[in-house]
């Protein structure tokens, strides 16, 4: 029987430099996959001769050989520097359906020396500094000697003559222009708006998060609270810029796009500190408004905007403190609907790991004074690994796959209980709404009355929970950043429930202001029970027809998406103002974020959902899932204490892939320094030649093809197997269809194609 799973893709892109012509060959691949995911899910072969019909034809192969129907899904990107910009365009892709072909010859043509040198900053004749050229002569003797075959000689000219262009260039300024920066990442968005889309690559529901670190040169302000003394300050250099279109179309301005692309990638040196300033003058000067400006600006420099210094934020490259922005992206998990098996994927994407700048040989005995000095303030910051960020990750994978265990070893006895309450009896007859309704609750008070001890610390441990899921979702709709304003909110929210009529007590049972509390705002435990009937129906769904199978998994998704909406930040925008003006006494405000919530009215619909579900089950079928779905209470007593606040959402393991040049070796193994250009001069090399940057454009796709390809593979379950040889098959037929659309374009690497043809095979 055929059934539905999503692979879902976090993907968190690092800095590179001139490598992020690199890795806009990577995320074409994955915007291409996107769009042949696409079609496939609309019946619709693409139009299009590219790397799309290949994906397209793998996802028809799993269907066939699997019985899976696999929707691949790219809906979190979070970047830094040159991941941070590639990160844009991809989401700007992805959330219009807009194509991301015109940008390629924009990276081939204007990701050039010439083309970003300021004016100012350029050498007025051709003597000028000449004595600096012999810094050239020796960075060129350095970094093109790895020039291989596949770069024709007069692109070695070309290197030498922009070298020492660029050598004596303006020195102790930054040698590129800002504003020439700002233009053409405008004329990049204009030039993908021009061609119009085609409609979102996510469906409908599924957000679209993009975050993009920044590094706030001058820093701002943060409260924290300390026993002593009792509050301090301390100043915070990271900022992360965050846009959702939250599953519904609308993204962002092409302006708040443009100031996080140009902050994020203001290499410090080579770019000037990008400044509000001088987006608002480029926009002046090509007479576009931003009628969003100021609820950005508020967003996105909150310290700033709260004291009327934002012509005084001064913003430089993401990569300086956030190079891999695992966080944000780990954070996004939180409000992820679900409506179907997912394979949740986090996909980091390193041009070139373990590069760095390199002075002297490993064998000296020490470093030198500014090999100290710029390793310690720039490098070593930038290169460190990211097993902090792998090991939470598997960490809270560890924690749901415990709760899994425990939930199948404890199943036996809680489908007792079940049984021993209501009487075997109660599953003869299909259940209706209020019957549902009714046997819910008695089941609740069962859990609470057998669980002894357990249920008083379970109980407390569900309202703190549930505080902070008020606070959290409070301060968002508030839309006032910062830790210490979601501090206040806390308290003054912990305040209020805590002094309701009688407080809060679950000795022996749950009290009257207890219930009334947790039935008003507990929407944790409402999405757990829905995902618990979800992967007990995913076990049964042999002993179901396909219609049975539908409309059960139908009604338990639509359910849990009704649960999943009512946690969105735009659907309480009515309490903006309450929130603002929010300062001690928090009950009128819980008031209305309840009726806001309504969840009485969605747990009624859910119950009338999974009757008309069970209604045409077999008795065998029916049984197991209302034991489930009434039982729950039973489980969440053993696990939540495990789950620590996690997996609320998207309650399964995470897996972490990644893309490097080392990884992708089906072609030439060696790395990144067997097949890019771009690591020369320390990571500047792209821009000193367009042959270099089409060399690494074309191994970007070739790698990304590979990997994607990869990914998809590994999404199969265990017990399947592709046919010996075919992946590499269908890898050979992606590799040719990426060289016969480029070998037009790619002018400047004769012999290229035709070389990379012959180690294809």
């Amino acid at each position: 029987m055929t059934r539905e799973k999503e692979l879902r893709m976090a993907l968190v892109c690092y800095g590179g430099i001139s490598l992020a012509v690199y890795m806009h060959g990577i995320t074409k691949e994955i915007w291409r996959l996107a769009r042949a995911s696409r079609a496939y899910h609309s019946g619709q072969a693409p139009h299009v001769k590219s790397t799309e019909h290949i994906y397209f034809g793998l996802l028809s192969e799993i269907e066939k050989e699997a019985d899976i129907r696999l929707r691949v899904l790219p809906d979190i990107i979070a970047g830094a520097s040159a991941g941070g910009i590639n990160g844009v365009f991809l989401a700007q892709a992805l959330a219009t359906g807009q194509s991301l072909e015109p940008l390629t010859q924009l990276w081939l043509d204007v990701a050039d020396i010439e083309a970003l040198l300021d004016p100012k900053a350029a050498p007025s004749h051709r003597l000028s500094k000449a004595w600096a050229l012999p810094i050239a002569w020796m960075a060129q003797r350095r970094g093109a000697a790895r020039v291989d075959e596949l770069v024709e000689a007069g692109a070695r000219a070309e290197v030498e003559r922009k070298l020492s262009h660029f050598v004596r260039s303006r020195w102790f300024e930054p040698p590129f222009g800002g504003e020439r920066f700002t233009n053409l990442v405008l004329d990049a968005l204009a030039a993908m708006g021009a061609g119009g889309g085609d409609g979102r690559l996510l469906p409908a529901g599924q957000p679209l998060d993009l975050f993009v670190t920044v590094t706030d040169f001058r820093g701002h302000p943060e409260r924290l609270e300390l026993n002593s003394p009792p509050e301090v300050l301390e100043t915070e250099h990271r900022l992360v810029i965050p846009f959702t279109d939250h599953g519904m179309g609308a993204f962002a301005d092409p302006a708040e796009l443009v100031f996080a692309a140009r902050a994020t990638s203001s290499f410090p040196g080579a770019f000037p500190p990008f400044t509000v300033a001088e987006l608002d003058k480029v926009l002046a000067d090509r007479e576009m408004i931003w009628p969003t400006r100021e609820t950005f600006l508020e967003r996105a420099l909150p310290r700033q905007y709260a004291v009327n210094a934002i012509d005084s934020a001064v913003l430089i490259d993401g990569s300086v403190l956030v190079n891999a922005p695992f966080r944000p992206a780990i954070d996004a998990l939180r409000e992820r609907p679900a409506r179907r098996e997912i394979d949740r994927r986090f996909i980091y994407i390193d041009p070139s790991p373990g590069a760095g700048f390199h002075f002297g040989t490993t064998a000296a005995p020490s470093p030198g004074f500014f090999q100290t000095i710029i390793g310690a303030i720039s490098e070593i910051p930038r290169q460190q690994p990211i097993r902090d960020n792998l090991e939470e990750i598997q960490d809270r994978s560890q924690r749901i796959e415990n709760m899994r265990a425990i939930t199948r070893s404890i199943r036996p006895e809680v489908e007792t209980q079940i049984e021993s309450l209501f009487d075997y009896t109660l599953f003869m007859d299909s259940p209706t709404p209020t019957r549902l309704k009714n046997w819910r609750i008695k089941a609740q008070n069962a859990a609470a009355a057998k669980s002894g001890f357990a249920y008083a610390a379970y109980g407390h441990l569900k309202v703190a929970g549930v505080i902070d899921l008020i606070s959290n979702l409070l301060h968002a709709v508030g839309g006032e950043t910062g830790a210490d304003r979601l501090m206040r909110i806390r308290q003054v929210v912990e305040a209020a429930v805590q002094a309701s009529d009688g407080g809060l007590t679950f000795a022996g049972k749950a009290s009257e202001s207890a219930i009334l509390f947790l039935r008003s705002f507990d929407l944790g435990f409402r999405i757990r029970r829905l995902r618990l009937v979800a992967r007990r129906l995913a076990e049964l769904e042999e002993d179901l027809s396909e219609e049975q199978l539908t409309t059960a998994r139908d009604a338990i998704y639509e359910a849990l998406a009704a649960y999943l909406e009512a946690k969105r930040t735009d659907t309480h925008a009515a309490l903006r103002r309450d929130v603002r003006s929010l300062r001690s006494d928090a009950a009128p405000l819980l008031e209305k974020l309840a009726a806001s919530l309504n969840l009485k009215r969605l747990d009624d619909d859910t119950d009338a959902k999974l009757a008309d579900a069970f209604a045409g089950m077999a008795k065998d079928v029916k049984r197991p899932l209302l034991l489930s779905y009434l039982g729950f209470p039973f489980f969440d007593v053993a696990t939540l204490p495990l789950l620590q606040g996690e997996g609320l959402d998207e309650f399964d393991p995470i897996k972490v892939d990644r893309i490097a040049p080392e990884d992708a070796t089906a072609i030439r193994t060696g790395g990144a320094e067997a097949t890019l250009k771009g690591i020369q001069f320390n990571s500047f090399g792209a821009f000193f030649s367009r042959a270099y940057r089409e060399n690494d454009y074309l191994w970007g796709r070739l790698h990304g093809a590979e990997r994607m390809i990869d990914i998809i593979v590994s999404a199969l379950p265990p017990r399947v197997r592709m046919k010996p040889g075919r992946v590499a098959a269908i890898k050979r037929n992606a590799f040719h269809a990426i060289l016969d659309e480029e070998e037009a374009r790619l002018t400047a690497v004769p012999g290229m194609i035709d070389a990379l043809r012959r180690e294809v095979g």
